[in-house]
């Protein structure tokens, strides 16, 4: 990418689009376009079109999405799907339409089957049946996969998809109700210490394994690749190690100060048992992730901490 490209990064107020716009800034691109949701309704198609028909910028970041947590997907599970769906066919359309050749689209590991063999290499995609408790989420992002994929195949665009494992960091989101498991963990451990309590729950087993990266990582990883100059396909975008519910709750214990024990609340859904990433793509490419879990969540605890109370 040439240091002078328009970038518009989608979703710059969020975890990811935030480390996204971060991490160009700091790589010398300063020509970085945004909108805020108020500014511009990424579910509206005519607002879209004609956004990127005036910008027409040089390069785009889809990390724009409605996400949430186990409970959040189960839910609400049409809006997931609805909103997901309206989103990612607006701007990969209206950017064919400007002329923008070159995107990447953010999705999601949950795009895997269930149980599918670990760990998962992205030619698995739409091998099996999917998680249930996030299917609509996961069948939004598969269609963002293939909307990528065929627009190439029939206009001739070079839009790329990466999928990142469960991600973490700065500007996440702390609400117990529809947050990721992590800064759910952070913020119960948090509030645990500060009441003074001698336990905290944990949903589910605690022997679900999950594969975690910190976003700077994620956004390092986005940005390499538009360099790199890769024209289409799917890259996972992971550290390639795991680690079970419990070992994090425990970790994230560690970090946050609170030495008291894990209590598991087995009527809540575990979700799936295993999602480890194969993360060879990328290692071909010459990018790998670097920031140890532990440095991570060190790092998102101090950011939970600079929050407004909430």
């Amino acid at each position: 990418m040439d240091r002078q490209a328009k970038i518009y990064v989608a979703g710059h107020r969020g975890m990811v689009g935030s480390a996204i716009v971060r991490r160009l800034l700091d790589g010398g691109y300063d020509n970085i376009v945004t909108r805020t949701h108020e500014e511009l309704d990424l579910a509206n198609q005519q607002a879209v079109t004609a956004f990127l028909g005036k910008e027409t910028p040089d390069f785009i970041f889809m990390a724009a999405a409605k996400v949430g947590g186990i409970h959040a997907n189960n839910t609400f599970r049409a809006d997931f799907l609805y909103t997901n769906l309206l989103i990612e066919a607006n701007i990969t359309n209206a950017a064919w339409q400007a002329g923008v050749h070159r995107m990447l689209f953010l999705g999601s590991s949950c795009i895997y089957p269930r149980d599918c063999p670990q760990p998962i290499r992205e030619d698995y995609l739409l091998t099996g049946p999917l998680e249930q408790t996030n299917e609509p989420y996961a069948i939004a992002k598969i269609a963002g996969i293939k909307l990528c994929e065929n627009y190439n195949r029939q206009h001739g665009t070079r839009y790329v998809s990466a999928m990142p494992t469960n991600l973490y960091g700065p500007n996440d989101n702390y609400d117990l109700n529809n947050s990721h498991v992590l800064p759910a963990l952070i913020r119960k451990a948090h509030e645990a210490k500060v009441r003074g309590d001698r336990e905290m729950v944990v949903w589910g087993s605690g022997s679900p394994m999950r594969e975690f990266l910190y976003v700077d990582d994620m956004a390092d990883a986005s940005v390499f690749l538009m360099e790199s100059g890769v024209a289409e396909g799917l890259y996972n975008i992971g550290t390639g190690t795991d680690v079970t519910i419990r070992e994090l709750a425990e970790t994230v214990m560690k970090v946050v100060g609170f030495d008291g024990d894990i209590v598991f609340d087995q009527t809540k859904p575990d979700g799936t048992p295993r999602k480890l990433l194969n993360v060879d793509r990328m290692k071909k490419l010459g990018w790998q992730a670097s920031t140890p879990l532990i440095e991570g969540i060190a790092k998102a605890y101090a950011d939970f901490q600079n929050r407004p109370a909430g």
